[in-house]
């Protein structure tokens, strides 16, 4: 029996995953990752690393993040505590969703998960205090291949639901996209 019910979204590849629960007079059980469901829908590596991030104020942004190929990674986004607003960029070349943007309300509420696949830039907003995400990869951090987008970029036009309150020094400093911009080519 899945735990998992996925959904397709409006930009090919990406994913929306509401976990079931079981739960009984003791509490609940609420499965994060399974490789069955998941490969039915194209998760088809194994996990490299898995990331917990703790977000202390609302309004905070985390994001635009990607790393180039060949480091590209897929990654499965859930929210266990708080409400996130959780945003991917399709910047894959050649894809008739180039430099589009999804954004998705994410809480322990609504239990949904993203999977975002290899291509895309990943980012989102606290939209309450003290907000925890676990991330599921398909690669190890590269610092060499670390790159962003910023969070604020014209070209991109992301709609952040709450007043911006705290940005890392190293969101900010991403450059702006330009009209050169290719996308990643992950072949």
């Amino acid at each position: 029996m899945s735990r998992l019910k996925i959904t397709e979204l409006p930009i090919a590849g990406l994913k929306l995953i509401e976990r079931q629960l079981q739960e009984d007079n003791r509490g609940f059980l609420s499965r994060l990752f399974a490789i069955d469901d998941l490969a039915s829908v194209g998760w088809n590596d194994s996990i490299a690393q898995v990331n917990h991030t703790f977000t202390r104020c609302q309004g905070t942004i985390r994001g635009m993040h990607y790393q180039d190929p060949p480091y590209s990674d897929a990654k499965v986004v859930n929210c266990i505590r708080g409400e996130v607003w959780d945003v991917a960029v399709d910047l894959r070349v050649g894809s008739p969703t180039f430099l589009q943007v999804h954004g998705q309300l994410l809480s322990q509420t609504n239990r949904y998960s993203m999977l975002i696949p290899k291509g895309f830039a990943h980012g989102f907003q606290a939209m309450v205090e003290n907000c925890e995400l676990i991330y599921f990869h398909t690669c190890e951090y590269k610092p060499t291949a670390d790159k962003g987008l910023r969070y604020d970029d014209p070209m991109l036009k992301i709609s952040w639901p709450c007043p911006v309150t705290l940005v890392s020094e190293r969101d900010q400093s991403h450059p702006l996209l330009t009209r050169s911009f290719q996308g990643l080519d992950l072949k």
